[in-house]
């Protein structure tokens, strides 16, 4: 084996249907649960002169108008901001956006740095024999890095990335999954806010990818016994990571024939690029360590289909060797005129809003087509692009019927760690796997039951104000009866005795339990860190009777304060619907 590369809209389709549905007959959709559907009725609803010999005058030049110094950034601003560009709002990093601003806080985020996956797997003692044949670790770590490493930016964008080039744990077919998943994240973060090019080339050639979308060993078509190349990557890469299903104008709406959408590629396609994905290889045969699933994959070119293979247009030449031809065919699918506002869009619903309107994604779109200086793909000018846009930054967005999205249930338990200092006391962080809609969140980090993510960004919820608006809400997905009871259940719990194997996740409530004489102050400290003090006149009111309704006179007493404030705070639809 040879040639090992460099290491450095709406999705419908008919091979996965999701049965997490609010269904027209269902008590949530007729209104039996507040929390879910008070947000989602929050997302529907100079010259001069001279010559001739003439003596020459002047008219005195106008004193310029001062250039007006940009409003202080409000605490309220800057946690909302927080909101959308991290996992979770901190006493220190409000004052941090208020001292540096929006756009210096970004830059400074972009050069943190960050321990990667799988060096923190290794440090920490799971590259052993006895973890060959499970994920043990995998959930530690990324609950780790997202809710503790100082580089936040990146890890949310990696998130997102994670969310549309999807690989869940529990579908790769390798011995060692942790650290084949870990290598996966990995390639995300390493390149979240550098180039998208660069960034498909590296998931084509990453393990954990080619196992969970089955090329891995995919072999050249037989004439003999009529086998073809597996198709799950080459169709994949185009429907969901990269181009979408239909064509796009430059600002996401759909380009028509007739009324009807134009379709972006064909079954040839699809067919003929499949192709190119053949011969990719693990590096190594050695299974002994976990090593060769960190490194791209290699090159059996007995495997590799050595005819010519056109689609969209491009043709990969007859004889063209592997990593060359897979690089010809990257290319001609990032030069594709729907790139930049498909996933332009995506990453929005993922960290701004699930309905951009049309100008926000071709502002966007332009961004990622040409950064300014000439180049397409660059990642950190879109997400700069995507975070200071004034619908995302404008107060008014506040208040926008169609504006915000619901937050993921991930989201919401970061939220809670990261704004009261959670930490693990013993340093593993013993969460686990929170993907249970009966007793805990509906969703985990990197266990996405299907390359369709636990959501897709299309999906409308039937039946409800959402749909009647003509808007998407992709979080509702996941979203029912039990789902919402589990999530405030599995809170509860948590807020109050910490989260984990023997509650190893605790937060640091000293702050506000000094707060808990003063319901006002309380309250209104855990709506500036949780909510960006967005909960309404009403509903403070309603926490505070509740906090109020507690003694204070005890220490139990002023800690059931806090955990009642955060609580109560955390089940508000103003909470539960970002914005």
């Amino acid at each position: 084996m040879t040639d090992v590369v460099d290491s450095g809209q709406a999705i419908e389709d008919d091979e996965v249907e999701f049965t997490t549905r609010i269904g027209p007959g269902s008590s949530l959709a007729r209104g039996a649960s507040p929390i879910a559907l008070a947000a989602a009725g929050a997302l529907a609803a100079c010259s001069g002169g001279g010559g001739g010999g003439a003596p020459i005058t002047s008219a005195p030049s106008p004193t310029p108008s001062p250039t007006p110094t940009p409003a202080p950034i409000t605490a309220q601003q800057a946690s909302r901001f927080l909101q959308q560009a991290t996992f979770g709002a901190t006493k220190a990093d409000i004052a941090q956006v208020q001292a540096l601003g929006f756009d210096g806080w970004i830059s400074d985020q972009a050069n943190r740095p960050r321990t990667a996956h799988w060096d923190w797997l290794v440090t920490n003692g799971y590259a052993v024999a006895a973890n060959m044949n499970n994920a043990t670790g995998f959930d530690n770590t990324v609950w780790r890095q997202i809710i503790s490493e100082p580089g936040q930016l990146r890890q949310r964008v990696g998130m997102a990335l994670a969310e549309i080039m999807v690989v869940g744990i529990d579908g790769i077919d390798l011995q060692w999954r942790q650290f084949a998943a870990a290598a996966w994240l990995d390639v995300l973060l390493d390149n979240a806010l550098g180039n998208f090019r660069t960034l498909m080339e590296r998931i084509t050639f990453n393990a954990a990818m080619a196992s969970f979308l089955t090329f891995l060993n995919n072999r050249r078509a037989n004439a003999a016994t009529g086998s073809v190349p597996d198709e799950n990557y080459a169709r994949e890469l185009m429907q969901l990571f990269t181009i979408g299903v239909n064509r796009l104008n430059n600002d996401g709406t759909l380009q028509l024939s007739g009324g009807q959408p134009i379709e972006t590629y064909t079954q040839s396609d699809v067919s003929q690029l499949a192709r190119v994905f053949t011969g990719l290889v693990l590096d190594s045969t050695d299974n002994t360590t976990p090593d060769r699933l960190r490194r791209p994959l290699a090159v059996n070119a007995s495997r590799h289909e050595t005819e010519a293979s056109t689609f969209l247009g491009v043709t990969v030449p007859a004889g063209t060797e592997t990593v060359a031809a897979v690089r010809i065919a990257l290319d001609a699918i990032f030069a594709h005129p729907n790139v930049p506002p498909f996933v332009s869009k995506q990453l929005i619903q993922r960290l701004v809003t699930s309905n951009p309107t049309p100008a926000y994604v071709g502002r966007v779109a332009a961004v990622f087509a040409d950064n300014g200086a000439g180049v397409r793909g660059d990642l950190r000018a879109v997400v700069r692009a995507i975070l200071l846009d004034n619908e995302a930054r404008a107060d008014t967005g506040v208040s926008a019927t169609n504006g915000g999205k619901l937050r993921e249930p991930v989201i919401r338990f970061t939220n809670w760690a990261r704004a009261f200092e959670a930490s693990s006391t013993g340093g593993l962080w013993l969460i686990g796997d929170t993907s249970s809609s009966t007793n805990r969140l509906a969703q985990s980090f990197g266990r996405s039951p299907s390359v369709f993510n636990f959501f897709r960004p299309g999906y409308t919820p039937p039946n409800t104000a959402i749909a009647n608006a003509s808007l998407v809400a992709p979080e509702f997905q996941i979203t029912n009866e039990l789902s919402v009871v589990a999530y405030l259940n599995y809170m509860q719990s948590v807020i109050q005795n910490g989260a984990g194997s023997g509650n190893d996740v605790r937060a640091n409530y000293t702050a506000l339990i000094s707060l808990a004489n003063d319901s006002g102050a309380l309250v209104d400290e855990v709506n500036l860190l949780l909510a960006a003090g967005q909960i309404g006149a009403a509903n403070v009111a309603a926490i505070r009777a509740a906090v109020d309704s507690i003694s204070a006179s005890t220490s139990a007493g002023q800690a059931n304060r806090v955990y009642t404030a955060i609580l109560l705070t955390m089940a508000s639809p103003e909470y539960i619907t970002q914005r």
